[in-house]
């Protein structure tokens, strides 16, 4: 699935303040090798559908193996495996003997220390690879973790290594064993032991993602490829928020187009990258936060939430709202399978210019078939001429004023908002009475 990086910014899928991502919210991960490839996979969602479910398996495999999973490798082992060969010692004898391991550890202690503790952590680190490949030995395993752990038997099918593997850790190598592992590792095991650091890593991203979905219990889409698109979701909810609420929502060919009013901080932008990220997320083959959730296959995911001015290259809030429906037009006019979230079209210009251009543009994209919308806009007197259209469904978020207070349900209505609150959170806030007494 295609998504940009305006998209990745809008749904907050990353974040410059890393604790407001969708990526910090769901990092279980236990090494920076492991953040680092969960972060690639959250960056790149999948276009290919097989490819999805195997990933959705894999992650279900891992959870049914949570308890179990080896913790005996742990960030501190990985790092000292790498920085193993970025360390300068003197030469290991050739073949370690009790006289020869003695001397050295003599004339060299500095350097059979830092052998001694790195050859220690290697076997840890062996042990939990040996600990994952038995671990999975009784599952039929997705295509994604067989290749891995193949892997790991053809780096490991080396008497040293296996022998390092099956380490009974009550016993403590000798000097001599301890060259031995060391001098190996050095000469013949350099390239191997990145490369099952790396896959480790990975297996350690996919770890993180299962861990995720156990913790905040989400439900594994059923996605599939259709000729129409759609989305069909039950309680579904913005997993960022603390105290969210859910919504029920359902988007197909017959309805395609859902225009979604309500007043300043009712929850349209909420619910937008709700629906967003949970599109988002099912395309990377993790589970989402909702009770159940179906979803066609989309080919492209495209956001207008927070446009921004360009004030270097003298371009104006407006025009880049221009140019960025210009792009949406471009890209979705290819046939596939589009979802597209606009969110406050038309903010940079007067009401009477955003109403006559955001009507313009509704009457055009709803003739799209191949592609869902969600539009939320303040324009809601715009709302009575698209009921003519049969393919645009109309909801709003509503707010009640007790006791010149305003209460938000978050509750999903349909229908069309008429509310206009802004002066009156300007007078809670207390910025009127601030004026008056200037």
């Amino acid at each position: 699935m295609q998504a940009d990086k305006t998209t990745i910014n809008d749904l907050s899928i990353f974040h410059h303040e890393e604790e407001q991502s969708v990526f910090h919210h769901i990092n279980f991960t236990t090494s920076t090798g492991g953040k680092e490839w969960m972060r690639y996979l959250l960056s790149h969602p999948l276009n290919d559908l097989n490819k999805i479910k195997q990933t959705q398996q894999l992650l279900q495999l891992i959870i049914k193996h949570a308890d179990n999973w080896p913790t005996i490798i742990t960030n501190g082992t990985v790092m000292v495996v790498e920085r193993f060969y970025d360390t300068g010692i003197e030469d290991i004898p050739q073949h370690p003997n009790v006289v020869n391991a003695t001397l050295y550890k003599l004339f060299n202690a500095h350097d059979y220390s830092l052998v001694k503790y790195s050859v220690n952590h290697f076997i840890d680190f062996c042990i939990g690879l040996g600990q994952l490949i038995r671990l999975f030995e009784q599952d039929e395993q997705p295509t994604i973790l067989a290749h891995l752990l193949d892997q790991v038997r053809h780096l490991t099918n080396k008497p040293v290594i296996q022998t390092m593997m099956q380490w009974d850790k009550k016993d403590q190598p000798t000097h001599a064993q301890m060259l031995t592992f060391g001098r190996f590792l050095r000469r013949f095991f350099k390239a191997e032991a990145l490369e099952l650091v790396d896959i480790y890593s990975r297996l350690d991203a996919y770890y993180g993602m299962a861990m995720a979905c156990k913790k905040f219990n989400f439900t594994f889409p059923q996605i599939e490829k259709s000729a129409a698109p759609y989305i069909e979701a039950t309680n579904l909810y913005h997993l960022l928020l603390h105290e969210p609420v859910s919504y029920n929502v359902e988007l197909n060919q017959q309805t395609n187009f859902l225009f979604l009013t309500g007043a300043n901080m009712a929850g349209k932008s909420t619910f937008i990258k709700a629906v967003g990220v949970s599109v988002y997320m099912a395309h990377i083959g993790m589970g989402v936060p909702a009770d159940s959730f179906q979803v066609s296959y989309f080919d492209g995911l495209l956001s207008n939430i927070q446009v921004e001015d360009n004030i270097t290259r003298g371009e104006s809030y407006f025009f880049n709202e221009v140019q960025r429906i210009k792009k949406t037009i471009t890209k979705i006019n290819d046939g596939r399978h589009w979802l597209i979230l606009i969110d406050e079209l038309f903010k940079g210009t007067n009401v009477q210019d955003a109403m006559k251009c955001s009507t313009a543009v509704i009457e055009g994209l709803r003739k799209m078939k191949n592609t869902l919308f969600i539009l939320s806009t303040h324009l809601y007197e715009i709302g009575e001429g698209l009921k003519q259209y049969p393919n645009i469904k109309f909801n709003y978020f509503e707010t009640h004023v007790k006791e010149g207070q305003l209460e938000f349900s978050y509750q999903l209505q349909q229908g069309i908002s008429n509310d206009r609150l802004g002066y009156l959170i300007l007078q809670r806030e207390g910025v009127v009475d601030m004026l008056e007494r200037l």
